[in-house]
């Protein structure tokens, strides 16, 4: 297979030739599947990545991972393909990858929103949030701006037009930079307004509306779609008619709800250049104490080993004071009790040099000198593709105008080409280190013991030899959603079993992820709580053979035959 070019994006097709090559070259340990169908039809895909050789993926605890829900956010998609190479890559250099697919299962979603990733990438580009389906409503908006590339120079910038009471000036030390006006500069000067590049429709010469403010547009945003906290479309913008109306999201959901071996989960997105973590509605204090710490270990190991800070999404990333974000792929933590993270890939204003205290309102307002840094930066890193100077074009309904500036999808929404290897090779490791924490059930003996008259005790002895517990989440213990341990003895036809059940439920296990320290005052009063074991007396001739199982649904399945002697 060639190897894979991260500068640049691959359209739908290229994208499952790459996926097919993945598997085609390492039938051992990579599978493509689809988990269902877009919108327009399109299969969304999925790899699986284990070692068949040691096991089933469903046998093993698994961690999920996935981009590009966003449709404009194609670097999320590149993240992911980053991902599956260089686990397929290194497996045979680093002895972390070799375990992890020895003993533990990845499933990668690539592209969640295949139908918006072709509208960005298309010949004539449009951009929309999310899914390119009309909400809510099925008809062409009747009136107002719509965004493409009108020029047909495969981009879609802005537009500007000269008006002497606009918003906008020209940056006093570089012309082609817009910013806005001060509070007190005197009307009648050399000023514009900018719109989104598009045409409009039904103009009446005076008032420009973005079409689907109101409806019928594509104005669904898919990770708010997700059950957990879904609120309507007058709470939560882009939030569909009901949770999981959206095939894409429902699917995601299906397939979490049928693989209960998940233990957590990597949403990947586009641009922040922060670690997220839930809630999302509500503050740390309403989190269980255990769930809590983790994060905020998860959260440092994080930082370590990609350089990006770990936040809370309620105390640090609101959009707006009192308002809150739901309906998103923090589903899997607050229903199904699996950890989940957000990656923000990609931060422009930290890569000129601004100062990254503030994610999100710094976007709302900052000193004209911040524009200025980055349109220098930018014309660095991207020359004349991060910001494009104006140029004149006669435009179908508002006449003259001038189309250039900001390539948002360029320099904004994802990193300029030759920073984008280096920027999502940044996850790999940490994304591997959450797998690798996951509780792990194994067998720790099977004692055969004769009691005499063709009687045997059999004793079996399962241990969890991962970080965390075997419930993974206190959240998950809240919810009442697993049922702990079970061991499974198996007989002959000769044998009978005189006491102990068929099918024993041991309960759950711990890790060690809750120890207190060394030096603490509190005891650790839970020495053995990662072992469990029970008792059956069997009888039977010896030199037959039983199984015996042992199974949890997100610590993995062992199974042992074993003789009567």
């Amino acid at each position: 297979m060639p190897a894979i070019d991260y500068s640049r994006f691959y359209r739908y097709d290229e994208l499952m030739a790459i996926l097919r090559g993945f598997a085609d070259e390492n039938p051992d340990y990579v599978s493509v599947d689809s988990i269902g169908t877009s919108h327009e039809g399109r299969t969304i895909p999925l790899v699986t990545l284990t070692n068949r050789g040691t096991g089933a993926a469903a046998d093993k605890p698994a961690y999920w991972v996935d981009g590009n829900i966003h449709s404009i956010e194609l670097t999320a998609s590149s993240a992911c393909l980053y991902f599956i190479d260089w686990l397929i890559k290194e497996r045979g250099n680093n002895a972390d990858i070799t375990r992890a697919l020895d003993t533990r299962t990845f499933y990668v979603c690539p592209r969640i929103n295949p139908d918006g990733a072709e509208w960005a990438m298309g010949e004539s580009p449009r951009y929309v949030r999310s899914s390119t389906r009309r909400y809510p409503f099925d008809e062409d908006p009747a009136d107002g701006l719509v965004a493409e590339d009108i020029d047909g120079d495969g981009r879609v910038l802005q537009m500007r037009v000269a008006d002497s009471n606009g918003p906008w000036k020209k940056h006093p030390r570089q012309p082609q930079l817009l910013v806005r006006r001060a509070p007190t500069d005197a009307p009648g000067g050399d000023y514009f307004r900018v719109f989104a590049e598009g045409r409009i429709e039904n103009y009446d010469g005076v008032s420009v509306t973005v079409a689907g403010v109101t409806g019928n547009a594509q104005g669904l945003d898919l990770n708010r779609n997700f059950p957990s906290n879904w609120r309507q479309e007058f709470e939560q913008l882009g939030a569909g008619p009901f949770p999981t109306s959206e095939p894409e999201v429902r699917a995601v959901v299906e397939f979490f709800t049928s693989h209960p071996n998940i233990c957590g989960g990597t949403s990947i997105h586009t641009f922040s250049g922060v670690l997220l973590r839930p809630l999302g509605h509500a503050a740390d204090d309403q989190l269980p104490a255990e769930d809590l710490w983790t994060y905020q270990t998860v959260g440092k190991k994080g930082e370590e080993l990609t350089g990006y800070p770990a936040i809370s999404i309620w105390h640090e990333f609101q959009y707006m004071p009192g308002e809150h974000i739901s309906g998103s792929f923090d589903w899997i933590y607050e229903h199904l009790g699996m950890f989940t993270w957000t990656i923000e890939i990609w931060n422009p204003k930290k890569e000129a040099g601004i100062d990254n205290k503030e994610w999100i309102h710094w976007f709302r307002d900052h000193p004209i000198e911040d524009d200025l840094q980055v349109f220098e930066w930018a014309q660095r890193v991207a020359s004349n593709q991060g910001h494009i100077d104006w140029k004149p074009f006669d435009h179908p309904q508002l006449g003259k105008i001038e189309i250039g500036g900001w390539n948002r999808m360029h320099v904004f929404a994802n990193p300029p080409p030759a920073l984008r290897e280096k920027e999502i090779a940044r996850f790999p490791q940490w994304l591997l280190w959450q797998a690798l924490l996951s509780p792990k059930l194994d067998i720790r003996s099977v004692e055969v013991t004769s009691v005499g008259d063709g009687t045997w005790r059999v004793r079996l002895i399962v241990q969890n030899t991962g970080w965390l517990p075997t419930y993974v989440t206190k959240m998950a213990v809240k919810r009442k959603l697993l049922r702990g341990v079970l061991a499974e003895i198996s007989l002959p036809e000769d044998a009978e079993l005189l006491s102990g059940k068929p099918r024993e439920e041991l309960g759950e296990l711990e890790g060690w992820a809750y120890m207190h320290t060394g030096i603490s005052f509190w005891p650790n009063k839970k020495v053995t709580a990662d072992r469990a074991h029970v008792d059956w007396l069997v009888k039977g001739t010896a030199g037959s053979t039983i199984q015996v199982t042992a199974w949890h649904e997100r610590a993995g399945r062992f199974e042992k035959s074993v003789a009567l002697n």
